[in-house]
């Protein structure tokens, strides 16, 4: 990583959500009635803390003055994943950047963020002249109830690098916001079912798929993931994916036996669920969220027990890789591309109203990390600033498909290339799949698949069974064979003037491709 040159320096001012200005006290500290906000420069970190006695803290506006009027491109990043839209723009183009943007100036590039896992919410913002950081610091829609409670919001960097690129100072920039990323021993890689099947399958089909990628990897020291999506669990249809996740329905049989089956292949086992969504009847009404009933509430310490209890069965069941999803958008009701200032839709707070939708989301990741033990973590619809540190991999973008091209073209690679900079500092960057079908032509499936094996990123292909001909199911094992031993990581040569990226440099060397 390339060592960048802090150039932090206070605020030249602080204020609430409602515009108020606070007045500063000295020596780091402003106050309003009952609420003070308290900033300290140590360690090339800016921390900032709020502490309130009655008042319900939504918002704290941190700005600083002419702090922009020399920037250059800037790249913001996404609330959770991307969604093909992520791109340097100039300064002037920039509306809500969360967690942390890059600002490159040519010979320069500067990088401003906040350490991993904040208990803010935070987002910045700029006019062209002045930068100003949002700390959001709501229970929900709502005010935190502090309580007197003192609450580190963030902890703010800000980082100069020169002689470099600006891929190496986005790499390095994120490598200083997570000092304990997590890792696994050897590349992921191998299949997920979903990109095909859409959730109708059966653990005969399971089986099948498994039998396949074993032939697909044969010779591969490092042995690939069969995972297994939705569409097991007893209460799954069209309209409704969610739990209880303790059991398997009446096509997939016992779990424990169908994950063994797995292993005789000399194939590991991996499974997705969605563990906020749980139409299990026993469940009080005092577990369930405020603004969506048929959602549990994160904020319950019974509810984190539970949770606890489905990936403990689902880890004893021999799963050895567990993809857990859906739950910003269940949390929040939205989408990250909806989300914007607001964060969440309507007029609701967690029951815990003293805690904020940051420090309770955390809390939320780390009774998933604490009960999966040595079980591999792969989050989905996942906030990954929040999660960094809590899981070995994060899909960083939304989905990509088994049927329409344009939305693997839009959602892969711009995924694979603007997250880049967070493989393997923040965790390993999942773009998501290959999905391979007869509804995706063969040359357009072969450049996807053959830049996501050389990229150093977890690599999963959805293989319709009987799709591919001899001469195609050789370029798949190849893929899978380099999948399965590169680390480098590559780097996308011209993202500073495409949204799509297609000169990359490999461990192979440069390779083109057209999209």
């Amino acid at each position: 990583m390339i060592n960048g040159t802090s150039f932090l320096k206070f605020p030249d001012g602080v204020r609430l959500s409602n515009g108020r200005e606070i007045v500063s006290e000295g020596n780091g500290v402003y106050s309003s009635d009952d609420v003070k906000v308290s900033l300290v420069i140590g360690n090339n970190i800016l921390e900032a803390d709020v502490q309130a006695d009655q008042t319900a803290v939504s918002e704290v506006v941190l700005y600083w003055n002419d702090m922009m009027v020399d920037a250059g491109d800037l790249l913001g990043d996404h609330w959770e994943r991307g969604y093909g839209d992520l791109e340097w723009k100039g300064k002037k183009d920039t509306t809500v950047m969360p967690w942390y943007f890059l600002d490159d100036r040519g010979q320069k590039c500067f990088g401003y963020g906040v350490k991993v896992r904040p208990s803010a919410m935070c987002w910045w913002e700029t006019d062209g002249r002045n930068l100003l950081l949002h700390l959001d610091v709501r229970c929900g829609s709502k005010g935190v109830l502090l309580n007197g409670r003192r609450l580190k919001m963030a902890e703010i960097i800000m980082y100069r690098f020169e002689g470099t690129d600006a891929f190496s100072a986005a790499q390095s920039f994120c490598h200083s916001m997570c000092d304990d990323p997590l890792s696994c021993d050897k590349p992921v890689y191998g299949s997920n079912n979903w990109y095909y099947a859409y959730g109708n399958s059966s653990r005969d089909d399971i089986l099948r798929d498994a039998k396949y990628l074993a032939d697909m990897t044969q010779g591969n020291d490092n042995r690939p993931f069969m995972v297994i999506d939705d569409g097991w669990q007893t209460a799954h249809t069209e309209a409704y994916n969610g739990g209880p996740w303790n059991l398997g329905n009446d096509d997939y049989g016992d779990m424990g036996k169908l994950a063994a089956d797995i292993k005789e292949l000399h194939v590991r086992p991996g499974i997705w669920f969605r563990p906020l969504l749980d139409s299990f009847d026993e469940i009080p009404e005092e577990w369930r969220l405020e603004r969506d009933a048929t959602v549990l509430d994160i904020s319950v310490p019974e509810v984190l027990a539970y949770v606890k209890k489905d990936v403990s069965c689902i880890r004893e069941w021999g799963f050895e890789l567990i993809k857990h999803d859906f739950s910003t958008f269940d949390i929040m009701g939205l989408w990250g591309s909806e989300m914007g200032s607001g964060l969440t839709a309507a007029d609701w707070s967690f029951r815990d109203t003293s805690r904020t939708t940051a420090e309770i989301i955390v809390d939320f990741y780390r009774a998933i990390r604490e009960a999966a033990g040595d079980v591999i973590i792969l989050g989905c619809n996942c906030i990954g600033h929040l999660g960094a540190g809590l899981m070995e991999a994060n899909r960083t973008g939304d989905d990509t498909s088994g049927v329409e091209w344009e939305r693997t073209r839009k959602m892969g690679v711009n995924t694979l290339a603007f997250r880049m900079p967070q493989h393997g500092t923040f965790f390993g960057a999942d773009a998501d799949c290959v999905g391979i079908t007869e509804k995706i032509p063969w040359e357009k499936n072969r450049q996807w698949m053959e830049l996501l094996s050389v990229s150093g990123t977890p690599f999963f292909v959805s293989v319709k069974p009987g799709t591919l001909t001899p001469s195609q199911e050789s370029e798949l094992r190849e893929a899978y064979r380099k999948a399965s031993a590169n680390t480098v990581t590559a780097v996308p040569l011209d993202w500073k003037e495409s949204k799509l990226p297609g000169k990359w440099n490999t461990f192979e060397g440069v390779k083109e491709y057209n999209w």
